[in-house]
């Protein structure tokens, strides 16, 4: 495949997500489960997309977190609005995220954050740029130096199987890095991890739309990209450890101490 002109078709189709971010507030919410949400935009963008992508790449599936979609073989992965609930509440972290998988493999995306004015693409092979311009992940070796975004916690039905493990990891890391931060937006920390703002980012679940793009970004950007078993990332893990290499190795430890395992959503 063309990497080079894939990625310029998806640079092309978030253009198109953008033109209805940049016009149009959250509308009317239609709740998914207990505490989660789409607005009327969520759905509106992944048309949007969706209509472009149909077009200019009829060969390749779309798998969108609203509208479903294959969940095997190439395809495009899109999340409409990562971060919904930032975005409803006017919190300026949220972005449009399309990514995609070849191969079971994320081999291309782009984030987009209209509020804040930064878009990452990469391709594998081509490396990772934001706003066109070459980045690269943390080169940080000390964990009290790190700082590291966290995934939420879990929320409904079964939440209390999963909390206590987040909660386990939260506390080995607490006395032994410089400071932990959960910003509600898996692109957004997936991004500033690849541009070094983040020396780590651990994520509790693996949903395609998600993370692929971010996936891509951060490998493209020389960070390890890991399952949170340690094993190599894979649209079949059940959860996402992005981190800077010489950092790999204590964390992978402690994540396997917590017990925290994932969940892996395709």
């Amino acid at each position: 495949m063309d990497l080079a002109q894939l990625l310029k078709v998806a640079q092309a189709a978030v253009d198109q997500g953008r033109t209805v971010t940049d016009t149009r507030g959250p509308g009317t919410l239609t709740f998914k489960s207990d505490r989660d949400m789409a607005s009327e935009v969520d759905f509106a963008v992944e048309r949007k997309i969706r209509e472009f992508l149909e077009r200019e790449t009829p060969e390749i599936g779309i798998e969108g977190e609203e509208e479903g979609g294959p969940t095997e073989g190439t395809r495009w992965v899109l999340d409409p609005i990562d971060g919904t609930v930032n975005f409803v509440h006017g919190t300026p972290l949220w972005a449009i995220s399309l990514g995609l998988i070849v191969d079971d493999r994320a081999v291309a995306g782009v984030i987009d954050h209209p509020p804040l004015g930064t878009r990452y693409a990469a391709a594998e092979g081509l490396g990772a740029t934001c706003n066109g311009k070459a980045i690269q992940g943390s080169q940080c070796t000390t964990l009290n130096e790190a700082l590291i975004a966290m995934g939420d916690y879990a929320i409904g039905p079964h939440a209390d199987d999963h909390n206590p493990q987040r909660t386990a990891l939260h506390n080995l890391l607490v006395p032994k890095v410089q400071r932990l931060r959960m910003i509600g937006t898996a692109a957004t920390a997936l991004t500033w991890t690849a541009n070094g703002f983040f020396d780590a980012t651990i994520m509790y679940s693996n949903k395609p739309w998600d993370t692929m793009a971010g996936v891509a970004i951060c490998r493209e950007a020389g960070l390890q990209v890991l399952d949170l078993d340690g094993s190599q990332h894979s649209p079949a893990s059940r959860g996402t450890f992005a981190v800077a290499p010489g950092l790999a190795g204590e964390l992978t430890e402690l994540i396997a101490q917590s017990g925290v395992r994932g969940i892996s959503e395709k």
